[in-house]
């Protein structure tokens, strides 16, 4: 049994890694396409989706990762200290959520400090 479970999760990891490339490929080809079939020219189209872009995204994304980071170390930590199974879940989700949470404010102040960028 683990032998087969050991050979699928390669296989659905890829296939996941592909279907999501693929569907992100599809959708922003598709969105474009739609732009311009609007009216606007390539360089408005270009233009929009500069702006579509999130210029905090990799710092948001680091607070995200730091916050689920201490959230398997805090549930590691009381499980060992309690026995509890359920404390890696519970902290993992709940930091997690929190990290989420302060991503959007830290986006939100940024955006009102840099409104014209």
């Amino acid at each position: 049994m683990e032998g087969l479970v050991a050979v699928t999760i390669p296989i659905f990891i890829t296939l996941v890694v592909g279907i999501v490339s693929i569907a992100g490929m599809y959708f922003g080809t598709r969105e474009r396409q739609m732009l311009i079939e609007k009216g606007l020219s390539p360089s408005e189209v270009k233009e929009f989706l500069k702006k579509k872009r999130d210029k905090n995204l990799l710092l948001k994304m680091g607070y995200i990762m730091i916050f689920f980071g201490l959230g398997i170390g805090l549930g590691t930590y009381l499980q060992d200290v309690t026995t509890k199974e359920y404390y890696v879940p519970l902290c993992i989700f709940v930091l997690t959520g929190v990290g989420f949470i302060l991503a959007q404010k830290f986006g939100a102040t940024q955006e009102d400090k840099n409104p014209q960028e």
